[in-house]
């Protein structure tokens, strides 16, 4: 993407082309758009720079969306608190004031922004400017923090507001989202699977790239050993349920245990990670399916995709790694 610090294989006009939901340059209509994407807001007009020229691609996937929009002209942006949501914004192209709490932020293409929960901002958004952003419910952050932790929070999650994206970590977390917007932008319905990794993915490299106020505590040493029943549970859980879109927050609350915890139990007892374990299931069980199936009666593309596997090119190599031959090559014996 035009001056983005990663890599992404979609070009920027063709991201989540096929999802636009508003195109106008009516600023009322543009405001009533942004209330029901995400919160009552007000949008002003500053002078004649520019006509306000609105456009918003969007895309929902349970409790995270992504889109890219712009407004054309020099506007304000002025949302309500947002109670329900976090949200992230990286400019593509142009550039963005940011102001949050005690916080401005001069936003780039290579200095994101996060919104927080519960936290008035203000927004001015010059000529030229054209943005990605990536809504993330409250529920699904906490969730996911707390079983980092294994316990509950105290106080709400609070995140940075400057999210540098030329930094080693910020590098890593906008490959991640290449990723997931190039994935996303083609036109099709995705599985529960799919979608639930999607969520697991981006909040946990969330939570793990940008600084909060549950940072130093996630990144403490694990002080604690687990017992090899929490992982014998966990392996049967993902045995009986491989087929389902299972992520590791719903592993260490099956095991009653901090993420945290879960996979220092995996690494001391097995010598792996929980989806590093899971995959290894899935491949067993793709191969055991291709067997049984049988040349003209399926596809290796179907298969996979039944099994959680979207990028059919790693789950073709980690099939041949595992077990000497391609998927196509099993299907046709």
């Amino acid at each position: 993407m035009e001056n983005l610090p990663f890599w992404s294989a979609t070009p920027p006009d063709v991201v989540l082309s096929s999802f636009e939901v508003c195109k106008t340059r009516d600023i009322e209509e543009a405001c009533s758009w942004g209330e029901r994407i995400f919160c009552q807001n007000r949008l002003q007009r500053l002078g004649a720079q520019g006509a306000v020229d609105t456009h918003i691609y969007y895309r929902r996937i349970g409790g995270i969306g992504i889109g890219r929009m712009s407004y054309g002209g020099d506007i304000t942006i002025e949302p309500g608190v947002m109670e329900e949501f976090a949200l992230i914004q990286m400019p593509i192209r142009g550039h963005e004031l940011v102001e949050c709490d005690s916080h401005r932020v001069h936003s780039t293409p290579r200095l994101g922004t996060i919104l927080n929960t519960h936290s008035p901002s203000k927004i001015r958004h010059y000529q030229g400017t054209e943005k990605l952003i990536i809504r993330i419910d409250r529920s699904l952050l906490e969730r996911y923090c707390q079983n980092h932790l294994g316990r509950t929070l105290p106080k709400e999650i609070e995140f940075q507001p400057a999210m540098p994206l030329d930094t080693p970590m910020g590098q890593s977390w906008t490959r991640m989202v290449g990723w997931i917007y190039d994935s996303l932008s083609v036109d099709e319905e995705l599985p529960s699977l799919l979608r639930s990794q999607y969520e697991s993915t981006l909040v946990n490299m969330l939570l793990a790239c940008q600084p909060h106020n549950y940072s130093a505590e996630m990144l403490e040493e694990e002080k604690t050993s687990i017992a090899p029943g929490f992982v014998k549970r966990v392996e049967r859980f993902i045995e009986e349920h491989a087929h389902e879109p299972i992520t590791i927050v719903d592993m260490a609350e099956h095991a009653g245990v901090s993420s945290r915890s879960l996979f220092a139990g995996f690494r001391r007892f097995r010598n792996t990670s929980p989806m590093l374990h899971l995959k290894e299931v899935r491949l067993r069980n793709v191969h055991e399916e291709l067997k049984r199936q049988g040349s003209g009666t399926t596809t290796v593309t179907a298969v996979a995709f039944s099994w959680g596997f979207s990028h059919l090119g790693h789950f073709t190599t980690d099939y041949k790694r595992r077990f000497g031959e391609s998927p196509s090559g099993t299907l046709a014996r």
